[in-house]
């Protein structure tokens, strides 16, 4: 007889492939996010992913906690000159200058984004009208990018992001939950489409909270809809 763990014979999304990017899978991707820290850390993860695979960026997620004050906005947006030529050189995270460059400016300009909407959360969850899209069924089912992320990704750079083209957006989306990319026949797909009932109103971070009582500059978002 075969002594196999329970959690190796659960069906998943055939991406999570070993033990960081099932732990992952499992406990995190596709789960509602809507702590504004948290969602700044996916963000800059995200942009630090182009052209790697997501496994890179997993196994230096920690290193990157640790080099950029545990992805705090507020602090990150003062970086100076010295920190980035000290990020350079920093071992055990993706060491691409223009990334680097990005994580600050991108900094910036969440913190307007916090000011001017009360908080990241409600700005880019107003994308997907506050619901995740629950859409897959299979591998080809799943796009590189959507009307949504596009949409997205065109606000974004308006507001001063970089790193932030639609096929990064769409990963993100997947990410935070936005969109429940796990597959119908994935263990993890029914635990997340039901998350959306537990978190009905938007939250933010403790941080954050107080932003929420600024006028907020009003915006208009595009209001893109999925074809299901």
């Amino acid at each position: 007889m075969t002594n196999r763990s329970p959690s190796l014979a659960l069906a998943r999304c055939p991406w999570a492939s070993n033990e960081l990017s099932i732990h992952y899978h499992d406990e995190e991707w596709g789960m509602p996010v809507h702590d504004d820290r948290k969602l700044f850390e996916f963000l800059i993860l995200e942009g630090a992913q182009a052209g790697l695979s997501w496994d890179t960026v997993l196994k230096k997620r920690e290193n990157y906690r640790l080099a950029f004050d545990g992805f705090d906005p507020e602090k990150i947006a003062r970086y100076g000159q010295s920190k980035l030529a000290s990020l350079l050189k920093t071992e055990g995270i993706i060491r691409n200058r223009l990334k680097i460059a990005s994580a600050v400016k991108n900094a910036k300009a969440f913190l307007k984004i916090q000011s001017e909407f009360g908080s990241f959360d409600r700005y880019v969850w107003s994308f997907v009208d506050k619901e995740p899209r629950q859409i897959r069924k299979s591998m080809k089912q799943v796009p590189a990018s959507t009307p949504v992320s596009d949409a997205l990704s065109k606000e974004l750079k308006k507001l001063g992001f970089t790193f932030v083209g639609t096929t990064i957006c769409y990963a993100f989306m997947q990410a935070v939950g936005m969109v429940n990319d796990h597959l119908v026949t994935c263990f993890r797909y029914s635990a997340i489409a039901s998350a959306k009932t537990k978190s009905p109103r938007l939250k933010t971070s403790r941080a954050n909270s107080a932003s929420h009582n600024r006028p907020a500059v009003k915006r208009t978002i595009p209001r893109i809809r999925v074809t299901r």
